[in-house]
């Protein structure tokens, strides 16, 4: 294997992880991995507590990620920026219904902030800069509208995961039941405006591409089998599955 692509791969991967890059990822992948025991031990009880505690790791992770490579104070600002930004978003949608449909969040994810949970502007975090690093290695570059539009498609991809799921489990409502599994088309179309307008204005700088990259391809993984095999949510599992993968294929392809 040594001098194969995909050792070649490896060591890239390796390379730029940091000691606590390592421990941040293992404990990421622990909270998600217990999801489903917690679920069955505790009950629905705990999913909001379980699903907190995997998108409070894994934000922390990508923002350890972006802190080595830009250094500390970019990448937190980088980073809180992204939470911000999605916030204002996120409270302007569940107040007014745009950009992504009429909608409301229920009780069960806390604390909240404007009627927003905290932990929704963290999920927008972990997630678009490893949609960056997807843009990144299809194109070569972190700049240009064609990196903001491919990176809005990455992080929209993982959204055809995450909605559904997050309805049938009664974390947020929408006001009309829409045809994509009760999510209305018009969420997506939000998620994939918003995402390319965060990217333009934030214009992110060369990323760490090997790490993002793994932690995009690793949450793929998680979804599919969590919601094929777990969450018995066949029909986005597999489209999830098919856009996502898509991603992971066409950025490995061009590394």
């Amino acid at each position: 294997m040594t001098g194969s692509p995909v050792a070649l791969h490896v060591d890239r991967l390796l390379a730029e992880l940091q000691p606590l890059t390592v421990v941040l990822l293992v404990l990421w992948l622990v909270t998600m991995i217990s999801l489903p025991i917690v679920r069955r031990v505790a009950g629905k009880s705990a999913e909001p507590a379980a699903i907190s505690a995997g998108v409070v790791m894994q934000s922390l992770l990508v923002l350890t990620v972006l802190s080595v490579q830009w250094g500390f104070v970019r990448g937190v600002s980088t980073g809180l920026a992204v939470a911000l930004l999605a916030w204002v978003v996120e409270y302007s949608g569940s107040r007014t219904g745009f950009p992504f449909g009429g909608y409301i969040y229920t009780e069960r994810l806390q604390p909240q902030l404007g009627h927003v949970p905290v932990v929704v502007p963290l999920a927008w975090l972990m997630m678009l800069p490893p949609s960056w690093a997807i843009a990144q290695a299809i194109l070569g570059t972190s700049s240009g509208l064609a990196f903001a539009l491919i990176a809005a498609a990455a992080f929209t991809a993982w959204d055809l995961f995450l909605d559904p799921q997050m309805v049938t489990w009664g974390l947020w409502r929408w006001q009309r039941r829409g045809r994509y599994f009760g999510v209305p088309l018009t969420n997506y179309l939000g998620w994939f405006v918003v995402a390319a307008l965060m990217t333009a204005v934030l214009q992110p700088p060369e990323l760490p591409l090997y790490p993002l990259l793994f932690i995009y391809a690793l949450m793929w993984i998680l979804e599919t089998i969590a919601q094929l095999v777990f969450w018995n949510l066949r029909g986005p599992g597999m489209i999830g599955a098919l856009a996502m993968g898509a991603a992971v294929v066409a950025a490995t392809l061009q590394l």
